[in-house]
């Protein structure tokens, strides 16, 4: 009993010293609307209208422009590829449960698989749309990829997946589950 108690003691003291020594650390908010006064939109907001986009950053440190650039893409195709994954599965599994035509099983794999998939297919297509440089120096990159490509390759994927099961391919065509997967697809990812 006692050793219980001298743990949550010192359970109780480093959780206090964390709460404290986070506490002193202040975010100014005029020195925060200074840097971003002059931003483009898309820096706050994390995408632009009309593409499927994310946004990167790197500090412009000792390794030069050029480095701090290839960071801040890298990490703006990571969040593309984050969010078009959600997106995928979502759809895939949603499309799979509302059209019938799987278990829990196959709703899973298909999922996933189409994901995977999809990312890698389309990622290879994204580009730089936009760059912009804070006071700090911190470069800012606006990665994005065409709306209508990353349709398609979902469609194919889905398809592609459902080719490869005999039965669920013949439930697929039989169902005309086509227009069905058209209609997700442009509920996910817009017209």
């Amino acid at each position: 009993m006692i050793r219980n108690s001298v743990i949550f003691l010192a359970v109780l003291l480093a959780t206090s010293l964390m709460g404290t020594s986070c506490s002193n650390k202040h975010i100014d908010n005029d020195v925060l609307e200074k840097e971003f006064e002059n931003a483009p939109k898309w820096v706050l907001t994390g995408h632009e209208e009309g593409f499927f986009s994310a946004v990167g950053s790197a500090r412009i440190g000792k390794s030069g422009m050029q480095f701090a650039k290839t960071a801040a893409l890298a990490q703006g195709r990571d969040e593309l590829a984050r969010q078009l994954s959600v997106k995928v599965e979502s759809l895939v599994n949603n499309f799979v449960l509302q059209t019938g035509l799987g278990d829990d099983q196959l709703v899973d794999r298909l999922g996933k698989q189409v994901s995977h998939q999809v990312t890698q297919n389309t990622l290879s297509g994204s580009h730089q749309k936009d760059v912009w440089i804070s006071p700090s120096s911190e470069l800012y990159v606006l990665v994005f990829m065409e709306t209508t490509a990353v349709k398609q390759s979902v469609r194919n994927q889905v398809i592609s997946s459902y080719k490869s099961q005999d039965a669920e391919w013949q439930a697929f065509k039989a169902q005309n589950a086509s227009a069905k997967l058209d209609r997700e697809i442009e509920n996910v990812f817009g017209k």
